[in-house]
């Protein structure tokens, strides 16, 4: 199993191509409102390298695209000169899904739908990752338990995972702030239920803006958990771009240079203080200016 979970982690790690820029890549959720090629142009202009998709911004109902419609997604995205790296946000549309409600067939339902994006992801990437958040489809409802919820969460991911293994994606578990989410809120949780699935295509994120809950500074848990973590968010405690606070990010990003991270890094933003493609650049040009200094 060891020799295995090597394999398919190296296998999937985004190649690096000798510059930091390369790895950098941008959440499309920020550009709600804006239709996806033109969110694909901005990404790329303000200096992103890949897009990380959310698939509401492809269709209400992302799963039924049509293998036609996710080859032309597919096509917009490299056409910009981008790579995709993912998807994140997803089980937004269509509604009514839950990952961990107690009404099994509501649950069953949402699993299905999980299946079919991860079809989705891997039309649309070549060893793409899925940034498993989904506050709203896995927090806790009808007087269940954090514990029973982090359960089913670990059942369901445990049978997805010969999928997600078979079509080379990344089921990323990830912790979410306490404020956001009571089911898995820091990296240990989250490691839980990566151990208990057992699988190399559930593996965990780090990701800046969840480290609320934690109880260890950013360079620790990035070091006691460097093999499970396959991909990075970075955004302001309070959602906002890079920069615009006092996260140590250049901690985060010499951590990872040290520990010869090889994985995309993705600016997330929640909280726009003018407009999206200014947040972007201005995170860019922020993340590009620390990696410069001597």
């Amino acid at each position: 199993m060891r020799m295995i979970r090597r394999r398919f982690l190296l296998g999937c790690a985004a190649p690096l191509l000798g510059q930091w820029q390369s790895r950098l890549s941008f959440c499309s959720g920020a550009f709600a409102g804006m239709r996806f090629p033109e969110a694909c142009k901005v990404t790329r202009r303000t200096g992103y390298a890949g897009i990380e998709i959310e698939p509401a911004h492809l269709s209400a109902d992302p799963a039924s695209l049509s293998p036609a419609q996710r080859r032309e997604a597919r096509r917009i995205v490299e056409g910009a000169g981008l790579r995709c790296v993912g998807l994140h946000g997803f089980l937004k549309t269509p509604p009514g899904f839950h990952l961990t409600t107690p009404d099994a067939t509501v649950r069953r339902k949402t699993w299905d739908y999980f299946a079919r994006l991860i079809d989705l992801a891997a039309d649309l990437a070549d060893r793409p990752v899925m940034v498993l958040g989904s506050s709203k489809q896995r927090g806790t409802v009808e007087g269940a338990a954090p514990q029973e919820a982090a359960q089913r969460l670990t059942d369901g991911l445990r049978a997805l995972a010969p999928l997600a293994e078979s079509r080379s994606v990344s089921i990323l578990v990830e912790p979410l702030a306490p404020h956001q989410c009571n089911v898995v809120t820091t990296l240990p949780e989250a490691m839980a239920v990566v151990r208990a699935v057992n699988s190399p295509a559930v593996q965990t994120i780090f990701d800046t803006h969840n480290t609320a809950a934690e109880k260890q500074p950013p360079d620790a848990l990035l070091r006691d958990y460097f093999p499970w973590i396959r991909h990075v968010h970075l955004n302001e405690m309070d959602g906002r771009r890079p920069g615009a606070g006092d996260f140590p990010f250049a901690l985060v990003l010499r951590t990872l240079k040290e520990l010869d991270y090889g994985g995309w890094i993705s600016v997330e933003i929640l909280d726009i203080e003018s407009d999206a493609e200014t947040a972007a650049r201005l995170a860019n040009e922020y993340l590009r200016g620390l990696t410069n200094r001597k």
